[in-house]
């Protein structure tokens, strides 16, 4: 627990440093040089602030009644991530207001005119349905009734309290569409509130396949509470891999493991890639792990293909770069030794529900035998 509360810690100190200089260089803009717009935008700091831990809290005991603020919250952070990139980039330009002194005011306000730009695509290709991102990938060793097999890939779905049932239900007509042979889901099926998804259970009944859907835990199902959410995926008829491997089909291995971003915020150690794989069905093996980790001790313990989600593809550029700090591989086909890794972008989004330049994504993959 001190783990996470050590990161609990370092969230809200970088929560409100970025309040605190993106307000800054709003405060040096013309318009609110007046005391009484000064003001009103400290005031707006400080309730901007408060938005989105307070709508958590109102959300977890309120229910949908939390939900406009919760709502206005989540856009908030994407807008602020936004204005202070966009800001800073004003900043580096005018050498922090060093040079070109008379311009730096206007720049700065066509920063937060650029920000806000920025933050109606963002917001706009967010709410937009996933794409179908078709991957082909050849695997030495699939039995020729195996060549074409399709699995179909969800990842970071994080359904709650800004994506329901409505959207789920569209999410499983997609995945319906594809006729896939096998589903996977790839950690965070949940957002952070286990009872909201157990009302959604007869929804995610309906997520089927004639070789059944496998799923294995992310990041958030530890934060709703790791037993629960267990029970939630079970309880849908999911089989859920807990490092752990099961038969599909004869020949054909489904792997997994719990979330290991989550295991080393809390200190449980390692050696829970090795337990997944070992002792596992002679076949061919599919490994599924929420974070893109520990992919060359996969692909060294005979790991075929590798499916993960996680990073979101960063969600909102430029955030990309620095996801690739702790995951380089952040989303696409990769080579690993003699494994193929592939890093979905997520099937939804969380917080804001926003995506800069490139939307969620739901993977077709194909198998096919070489």
């Amino acid at each position: 627990m001190t783990r996470l509360a050590i990161f609990l810690l370092i969230v809200l100190s970088v929560w409100t440093l970025m309040h605190g200089y993106v307000f800054w260089r709003i405060s040096g803009i013309p318009f609110f040089a007046a005391s009484a717009a000064r003001r009103g935008l400290m005031i707006a700091a400080a309730a901007l602030w408060f938005s989105y831990p307070l709508a958590r809290i109102l959300s977890s005991r309120a229910g949908r009644l939390g939900f406009p603020l919760e709502a206005a919250g989540s856009v908030w952070i994407g807008v602020l991530f936004l204005l202070f990139v966009c800001l800073l980039a004003a900043d580096v330009a005018t050498g922090f207001g060093f040079l070109f002194r008379e311009q730096t005011p206007r720049i700065r306000t066509v920063a937060m005119a650029g920000a806000g730009l920025l933050s109606l695509g963002a917001l706009v290709q967010g709410l937009r349905p996933p794409a179908i991102a078709e991957r082909t990938v050849e695997m030495k060793g699939l039995r020729p009734e195996h060549d074409g097999l399709v699995i179909v890939q969800l990842s970071d779905l994080h359904v709650g309290p800004l994506l329901g049932e409505a959207w789920l239900l569209r999410r499983i007509a997609q995945v319906d569409s594809m006729s896939p042979d096998l589903v996977v889901v790839t950690g965070d099926l949940l957002d952070s509130d286990a009872a909201r998804a157990e009302a959604l259970l007869p929804a995610l009944r309906r997520l089927r396949a004639p070789l059944g859907v496998f799923a294995v835990t992310g990041n958030h199902e530890f934060y709703a509470g790791l037993s629960r959410s267990v029970g939630i995926l079970e309880a849908a008829g999911f089989q859920v891999l807990r490092d752990a491997a099961a038969e599909a089909a004869p020949g054909l291995v489904i792997a997994g493991v719990d979330d290991l971003t989550a295991r080393r915020q809390l200190g449980e150690g390692d050696g829970f890639v090795d337990r997944a794989l070992s002792g596992r069905p002679a076949g061919v093996t599919v490994y599924l792990s929420h974070s893109p980790s520990e992919v060359e001790r996969a692909a060294a313990l005979g790991a075929d293909l590798v499916l993960s989600g996680h990073t979101h593809d960063g969600q909102i550029w430029p955030f990309t770069y620095l996801v690739k700090l702790a995951y380089p591989r952040v989303t696409g086909v990769h080579r690993v030794g003699g494994a193929t890794l592939v890093v979905s972008r997520g099937t939804g989004f969380w917080g804001p529900p926003m995506r800069l330049f490139r939307r969620a994504e739901i993977l077709k993959i194909t198998l096919r035998g070489v």
